[in-house]
């Protein structure tokens, strides 16, 4: 099983932005959703943002209007392009692959801090 491969992350100002990228090529498999999550340092992990093949797309509240998530079918990429940052956002982003035979696979994270 191929495990996505994030990047992207770092430290940023608030009211700045980064965009994070996944790869998740490699593998024979077709995916169908494609996703991001995030954890903050005591919180539980929660979704930020999903896109299915179709290119339909789900946020969560506190993502919309500020993030924008893609993906490229071709190399099973998929982005996180982060605007407005605040340091709530502060957290380790990772990536989600959901596989259509079934199954999923998650990336090791990458950090985003954002900070003055």
């Amino acid at each position: 099983q191929v495990q996505p491969v994030e990047s992207g992350g770092g430290l940023v100002q608030p009211g700045g932005s980064l965009r994070l990228s996944c790869a998740a090529s490699g593998s024979s498999r077709s995916i169908n959703v494609m996703a991001w999550y995030r954890q903050a340092p005591g919180k539980q992990r929660e979704l930020v943002a999903g896109i299915m093949s179709t290119g339909q797309t789900v946020y969560a509240d506190s993502a919309k209007g500020r993030f924008t998530i893609s993906r490229d079918n071709a190399d099973d990429t998929v982005y996180l392009q982060m605007n407005s940052l605040k340091p709530e956002d502060t957290a380790v982003y990772y990536c989600n692959v959901d596989y259509v035979d079934g199954g999923d696979a998650w990336g090791k994270g990458t950090l985003v801090t954002v900070s003055s």
